[in-house]
């Protein structure tokens, strides 16, 4: 291991939580120095009980930590989004030297990243806004990087980033994305994507769990069974893992034991306000996010189910048919929860002059990353064909597995009216769908109400112009 003073270390890591320290041993497996930095000195004794063989330095001192560092430098975060993130920045800012490199490595806001991006460039230091999913294993053994700013900045550190991702058939799960906060706003789509399909699962588990009164080995083995096919992918995976675990401390399986209240860190929440911002309609995401909110009312939900109590019907039936259409429906659910995320990166390139590419972006979500799955190939497919296709749902070939199981999830919704099972996910699924593909729809009466009541005008059919009527002044 250098010595301080001896050979400078090639990258910086400030925050050494299970992420960090996850990170920075996979970087050192690849050969590059890495200093460690963590205000907790317990963290930063971690990870130098960690090395091994590998050439890690960690420091609870700061500007023993900057000192350590090959010039330019290029410095990692790791820490909580919002606050924490301009306090390391502050402190930081009197030891750097023009040209010195800030990767942000958080789920930060966007809007935050293209402020840290102006401030940083007036003192000449160069910042990266950049997300990494893949969780703990992904941290160690390979996520999907997703970072954005300036190309020279991406360049500096291009071979660190491409030597950690994951990898498939032999390519890194890294690209360079776009300008200012592409990297984030990625991210944060990835993430609203990501909450749609667990929304989604959750609703099949809740179809076959009260639906068909299947148990927990029933339910994983559907779970195990579905990821070898076309819904192939690591949320499927590890979902056929849940439902195997047993609770150490009652021995029962560790699933019925978990309170059903679902929490969020915010881009979910995010990723709806930046689509109803550009106008882009992502209702698969927006209803997981409501889902999520409406987890946590607990006591009302009682109190709701004591005022309009039903019997909970089971459904019947062939049930390996039921359960064929399910997965089918999921897989028409999952494929419009990807189009509304692309559909939502690609007005946000427009808007925000990312240049994103949305091939790059299916190529380097293959891997390592959360919603890695074996669609994303058909994704990336898609855009590689047409690079400005508008929706995937429009693409020739994912048009066609739509079409052959767009049946299975209406009858999947109406079985679940039927008995009151809620699938809002599903069904918010099917009505984009429906709607996307309409002609027509029944707009023209609210802004025919919007003109009554607001003098807000409307458009005609059968000539040009904007019009304004006095809907209550009697015709002549």
């Amino acid at each position: 291991m250098p010595l301080l003073g001896d050979k400078k270390y090639e990258i910086g890591m400030i925050g050494l939580g299970v992420m960090g320290r996850n990170l920075s041993l996979n970087i050192a497996d690849h050969g590059f120095w890495v200093a460690g930095y963590d205000k907790s000195p317990a963290q930063a004794e971690a990870l130098k009980k960690e090395p091994a063989k590998r050439d890690i330095f960690a420091t609870s001192d700061l500007q023993t930590f900057i000192a350590s560092l090959h010039l330019p430098r290029a410095i990692l975060m790791l820490v909580p989004a919002g606050a924490p993130v301009d306090a390391v920045i502050k402190d930081m800012i009197p030891h750097l030297d023009k040209g010195d490199l800030i990767i942000d490595a958080g789920n930060s806001h966007f809007n935050d990243t293209d402020l840290r991006t102006e401030a940083l460039k007036e003192k000449g230091i160069l910042f990266l806004g950049m997300g990494i999913s893949g969780g703990e294993e992904g941290a160690r053994h390979g996520p999907s990087i997703m970072p954005g700013g300036t190309q020279e900045a991406y360049e500096r550190v291009r071979p660190v980033l491409e030597a950690a991702a994951a990898k498939v058939n032999g390519e890194a799960c890294v690209a360079y994305l776009g300008s200012g906060s592409a990297g984030h706003f990625v991210k944060m789509v990835h993430n609203g994507i990501e909450y749609g399909i667990m929304q989604l699962i959750s609703e099949t588990y809740d179809m076959m769990k009260r639906g068909w009164n299947l148990n927990d080995d029933e339910i994983g083995e559907v779970y195990t069974a579905w990821n070898k096919g076309e819904l192939n992918g690591y949320l499927m995976e590890i979902s056929g893992h849940i439902f195997a675990k047993q609770d150490v401390e009652t021995g029962k399986r560790l699933i019925d034991e978990i309170l059903g209240v679902a929490e969020q860190n915010g881009t979910g929440m995010w990723t709806s306000q930046s689509a109803m911002e550009l106008q882009v309609p992502t209702p698969t995401i927006d209803l997981a996010v409501s889902m999520r909110d409406l987890s946590v009312l607990s006591i009302e939900r009682e109190q709701a189910g004591m005022i309009y109590r039903r019997s909970m019907r089971s459904l019947n039936g062939s049930r390996e048919m039921f359960l064929k259409q399910l997965g089918h429906a999921l897989f028409v659910g999952i494929i419009t929860a990807y189009a509304q995320g692309m559909a939502l990166l690609a007005a946000a390139s427009k808007k925000y002059k990312y240049g994103l590419q949305l091939e790059a972006v299916a190529r380097i979500w293959r891997g390592g990353c959360i919603i890695r799955a074996a669609l994303l190939d058909d994704i990336l497919e898609a855009f590689r064909a047409k690079q400005d296709l508008s929706n995937l749902l429009l693409d020739p070939n994912l048009s066609r597995k739509v079409m052959e199981h767009q049946e299975d999830l209406r009858q999947v919704v109406c079985q679940a009216a039927e008995v009151g099972i809620p699938v809002p996910g599903l069904m918010a699924s099917l009505a984009y769908l429906d709607s996307y593909r309409s002609v027509w729809l029944p707009d023209n009466l609210i802004q025919a109400q919007r003109d009554y009541f607001g003098s807000h005008s409307y458009e005609r059919i059968d000539t040009k112009g904007v019009f304004h009527t006095e809907w209550e002044q009697n015709e002549k």
